[in-house]
């Protein structure tokens, strides 16, 4: 299934929220001017559909690849950055998707992430009841205009620019928590052109995932439809037209996405 189609199925649901939100400041009988398409991601083995309200990012979750970051992989507190959720390439697996390379870099990264969806929300969970929030899991990668993020960040400006870009969220559909169980420890691994890059295990995460939603919903009021993705391993690196990259989990599909 491509980008528009997945992103239109969920049109009329989108607008549907959108008046239900707005209700209680418009006026009787007021109207958008324009429609906004609703972002959705399949749920595997269902032909329901998961609403993506916001992406979450967590930085440097693996020690080793804050290593390489330049950062002291300590337990610190951890930080989080965004992505608009209109930036999902979705992945049908069994297939290749082609990927854009973005405008305005010449040092394109890779990174490979389990990516957690919530079906509830909260603000101050204990990490003791954060799963409870998780409908289900997919795989994603992070794709990061790296010259551009460390520009910004050399500068001391936010290197949104870096991140949050078209295209820069490619991943497959939801599986349930109920088929797929919670994902605590099993491999994470990249290819690029059938070499490995990226390989490590998810129990190596500084902070694991119910870690993540209870430091997260310190700071946001977390809400269904949120997906956060929980951080990458060491090894990050370019790629560049031509390239095939191939991300696994396991228990989870592979991502096979060819940048072009």
């Amino acid at each position: 299934m491509e980008r528009r189609k997945v992103l239109t199925a969920g049109a009329a649901t989108g607008l549907a929220a959108l008046a239900a939100c707005a209700s209680n400041a418009a006026s009787p009988g007021s109207r958008p001017i324009f429609s906004v398409v609703q972002p959705m991601l399949p749920i595997a083995g269902s032909s329901e559909m998961f609403p993506v309200r916001r992406i979450y990012c967590i930085g440097r979750n693996y020690a080793a690849h804050s290593r390489e970051m330049g950062s002291d992989p300590t337990r610190e507190p951890p930080f989080f950055f965004q992505k608009p959720s209109d930036a999902i390439q979705y992945v049908e697996p069994g297939t290749t998707a082609e990927h854009p390379y973005p405008t305005l870099t010449k040092n394109y990264h890779y990174e490979i992430e389990l990516v957690v969806a919530l079906d509830k929300g909260g603000r101050n969970v204990p990490a003791g009841q954060a799963l409870a929030l998780v409908y289900g899991y997919t795989i994603g990668l992070d794709m990061t205009r790296r010259d551009l993020q460390r520009a910004m960040g050399d500068e001391k400006k936010p290197w949104e620019i870096g991140k949050s870009f078209d295209h820069s969220a490619p991943m497959g559909p939801i599986h349930r928590v109920a088929e797929v169980g919670h994902f605590k420890s099993g491999a994470i691994t990249l290819k690029v052109n059938g070499v490995v890059k990226q390989s490590a295990d998810l129990s190596q995460m500084t902070w694991n995932v119910a870690e993540q939603i209870a430091k997260l919903s310190q700071a946001f009021e977390l809400m269904p439809g949120d997906l956060i993705y929980s951080g990458t391993p060491e090894n990050v690196g370019p790629v560049v037209p031509g390239d095939v990259m191939q991300g696994f989990i396991a228990g989870l599909p592979t991502l096979d996405v060819r940048v072009v």
